[in-house]
């Protein structure tokens, strides 16, 4: 079986790369031997601490800013990323892109504004939606895009309707791209992480003890997920030997809420 090559020098972007998920997706994609571009909405120094991770790694890396919420900056972005692949890389292409950056929200149904549910909107489904409408041209023939649900698209958080809504937009977004870009061999899969300790959220599941116990309580595999999960996962998403996967929802939550 053949896949649909990909250049020597592998490119992936990774929104939301200083940090958590796509900072690990980042470092395991670069020892697999891809160069990455991260971007990042406040934190440079958080950035640029992955940045010379990757470097050390010895891959090359660049951090840009982009705030995925704010899809009128998208155009100016795909311009500066046009430059970035010329001037760093010497590419007008990448070869992946890894939807990767959020928020978290934490407010039931009923208590959740409208100005709640477009600022999650706006970042989760908008971004998502407009960001790969203006960098797929710069995607190369036979690419890949990874967008990030959530296992909560699939079982109940309390607190997470308006996410949760969101990330199933994602869910389905991601099949109708997988058909729309199959003629250029563009494979187009969902990413599920169940709860991961890290930052998000404010770091609730990492730093509660309560809701970390009840996580791994209700987790097959018996205990809360790390970065190194889903970073692995991206990087196995990624690779060649799973050519042949596209338009479909990889839940990697280690069996939360079977």
């Amino acid at each position: 079986m053949t896949h649909p090559t990909l250049s020597c020098s592998r490119i992936a972007l990774i929104t939301g790369g200083s940090r958590g998920l796509g900072k690990s997706a980042a470092l395991h994609l670069a020892a697999q031997g891809w160069d990455v571009v991260i971007t990042y909405a406040q934190r440079a120094d958080a950035a640029q601490e992955t940045v010379a991770a990757v470097e050390r790694a010895g891959r090359k890396a660049v951090a840009l800013q982009l705030d995925t919420g704010r899809a009128s900056t998208f155009k100016a972005f795909a311009e500066t990323l046009r430059q970035t692949l010329s001037e760093t890389f010497g590419r007008d292409t990448f070869d992946a892109l890894f939807n990767n950056a959020g928020t978290g929200s934490n407010v039931s149904f009923m208590e959740t504004t409208e100005a709640e549910f477009d600022d999650l909107m706006n970042i989760h489904l908008k971004g998502v939606f407009f960001l790969t409408q203006a960098l797929v041209p710069m995607l190369a023939d036979g690419g890949r895009i990874i967008n990030v649900s959530s296992g909560l698209a699939r079982f109940y958080g309390m607190g997470k309707t308006t996410y949760a809504t969101m990330k199933g937009g994602v869910e389905v977004l991601t099949r109708y791209l997988a058909k729309e870009l199959g003629a250029r061999g563009i494979r187009v899969n969902t990413l599920a992480p169940g709860a991961i300790a890290t930052d998000f959220g404010n770091g609730v599941v990492r730093d509660n003890p309560q809701v970390n116990a009840l996580v791994a309580a209700n987790t097959a595999l018996g205990r809360v997920g790390q970065p190194d999960d889903i970073g692995g996962a991206v990087a196995a998403m990624l690779s060649p030997e799973m050519g042949w996967m596209t338009g479909e929802r990889m839940e990697v939550s280690g069996g939360m809420f079977l």
